[in-house]
């Protein structure tokens, strides 16, 4: 294939200038003021402002790319944030100083057009990474415990139509990295090499610029969806009822029969609706990792190979074949999940409606206390899922349902679950 010569080549070895060559100051991570912890720029149509590895939006920026390819979208467009601000306030909360504690969240990310004012006004392309708004939600098995009656409208959280009031909140990862790295135990430099081999060197930065300790990792983000008053999140006397899920397209949007996933999702819903309805606070925080984070493809090839041993899809075998295809059983980690909970400045969960035993001991491992937790009722699991829910019994899963001691932050770091 050949080139045309008249067109310019330019070949770098990353998107930054020199080292040290950025016009703005280094993250501060874990500062207390917002600008002295600094802003976080991951800006394409700048190089002398970046000051982080990757780029904004997550897997999207790809889109991105393909947009200003193809000419519909301006490099050197700057979103207009007039209007955009968070519709309820959350935070500044105590963890947001606290370094170990948020590693993969920016905890100003929803407030950078109030905070970071006078740097936008001077020309700095900064972009917000949480988005905070109001919605209704609708969903049939929230109308199915009205027509039950073990739901009853109350025209604040639970309308007359069988929609729900939520805030919800949108968050897109910034990691850390010295953080990141002690939360699983590595060392940061195995952590950066890893993450520059297993992309195929997309991010040389990540070997060659260890003054840049923030990355913006091409994966989904997570939603966060509160039934009642935002604020009380942060309030251990306010009861609150929370599920931490993982994302299953399959079940949660096609109601695929095979998994608890979609079951177990709206039961939380009802649950925190129920709670809030109470006089407490529901929350629910939807991340996306698909198939254990292992992705639809290597999910679907499980469940045929399940289906197609000798013997017929079992128990004893559930994990097994995933370790077969995949070479992992999960690729979750739940290590960065309770990051989101200290973000909202959470520190006491009533009522976790969670049976994995991985969720519960990162939660509390952050320094969380839960009080109880609750497990799917049985009228729900698909007659389809009873392997996958014998299996993750036989694994140990809701093994102790007591009250959980809060340990020490301290004694938890870096903790593999």
């Amino acid at each position: 294939m050949s080139q045309d010569s008249s067109t310019p080549r330019h070949i770098r070895l990353t998107s930054h200038p020199v080292q040290g060559g950025s016009s703005l100051p280094p993250i501060r991570w874990g500062a207390s003021d917002p600008i002295e912890r600094g802003p976080v720029v991951g800006t394409t149509t700048n190089r002398l402002q970046r000051n982080v590895i990757g780029t904004h939006s997550g897997s999207y920026g790809i889109y991105r790319a393909l947009a200003v390819a193809a000419g519909s979208l301006q490099r050197q467009h700057r979103a207009d944030l007039t209007d955009t601000a968070p519709t309820d306030q959350l935070g500044p909360y105590p963890q947001w100083s606290q370094a170990e504690r948020i590693v993969s969240i920016d905890p100003w990310g929803a407030v950078v057009s109030d905070v970071f004012s006078k740097l936008l006004e001077a020309g700095c392309d900064i972009r917000p990474s949480i988005a905070v708004t109001k919605a209704h939600i609708d969903m049939p098995e929230i109308r199915t415990a009205m027509a039950f009656q073990r739901l009853t409208p109350d025209g604040a959280v639970l309308l007359d139509n069988g929609s729900a009031v939520v805030t919800k909140v949108a968050i897109e990862p910034v990691w850390w990295l010295p953080g990141v790295a002690r939360r699983f135990g590595v060392s940061e430099t195995d952590l950066r090499r890893a993450l520059f081999e297993e992309t195929g060197g997309m991010y040389p930065e990540l070997v060659t610029r260890s003054d840049l300790e923030v990355f913006l990792p091409p994966i989904g983000g997570q939603t966060v969806y509160i039934f009642g008053d935002p604020r009380h999140l942060a309030d251990s006397s306010v009861p609150l009822t929370a599920r931490v899920h993982d994302e299953c397209n399959g079940s949660d949007v096609f109601g695929s029969d095979i998994c608890t996933c979609r079951p177990y999702l709206t039961h939380a819903i009802e649950e925190c609706i129920r709670g809030a309805q109470q006089g407490g606070v529901g929350l629910v925080s939807y991340s996306r990792k698909e198939g254990r984070a292992l992705g639809e493809v290597t999910k679907f090839l499980v469940y045929n190979a399940r289906k197609r041993q000798v013997g017929g899809d079992s128990a004893d075998k559930y994990f097994l074949r995933t370790e077969c295809v995949a070479g992992v059983q999960d690729m979750r980690f739940q290590e960065l999940m309770p990051d989101v909970l200290h973000w909202l400045g959470v520190t006491r969960i009533h009522r976790l409606v969670s049976m994995s035993n991985l969720k519960f001991d990162a939660i509390v491992g952050s320094g969380i206390a839960v009080d109880e937790r609750i497990p799917i009722p049985d009228e729900l699991i698909p007659a389809d899922a009873q392997v996958e829910m014998q299996a993750k019994m036989a694994a140990g899963y809701f093994t102790d349902g007591s009250l959980a001691q809060t340990p020490d932050l301290e004694q938890t770091k870096g903790r593999s679950l």
